[in-house]
């Protein structure tokens, strides 16, 4: 019985670690309107439908609002990071035209683990 209790915990150990490893960092670093990256930065419209990879992603069709608090830099610029409606995630900023900007001053600041996981009701889910 204890042998089969040791293989259950070292299965789900070495599951839950690939898990962590397959998490992908897409950027060490943001820029965002505040330190906190809470205030939008600007109104965006779609320019072409976009479907989500993942739950990381914001799905949108042409002609949507989508809302901008952040946006990823150095390593990985093409990514931005939006609210529409009560959906949030990151969408590539070729499919969006600025519409409004509402912080002009960007502040970067490093990202950190919870920008990159997925979020399904109430838990935490990796990707």
């Amino acid at each position: 019985m204890s042998r089969i209790l040791d293989q259950r915990i070292l299965l789900l150990v070495i599951s839950f670690s690939a898990s962590l490893q397959s998490t992908k960092v897409l950027s060490e670093w943001k820029k965002c309107g505040d330190r906190e990256c809470e205030t939008a930065m600007s109104r965006v419209y779609a320019t072409t439908d976009y479907v989500a990879p993942d739950c990381r992603y914001l799905s949108f069709k042409a002609g949507e609002e989508i809302m901008v608090y952040s946006k990823l830099s150095r390593k990985n610029e093409d990514l931005w990071t939006g609210s529409k409606g009560k959906d949030f995630g990151y969408f590539p900023k070729d499919s969006v035209k600025v519409e409004e900007v509402f912080i002009a001053e960007e502040v970067e600041v490093l990202t950190k683990e919870t920008d990159f996981l997925c979020l399904h009701g109430d838990k935490y889910t990796f990707e």
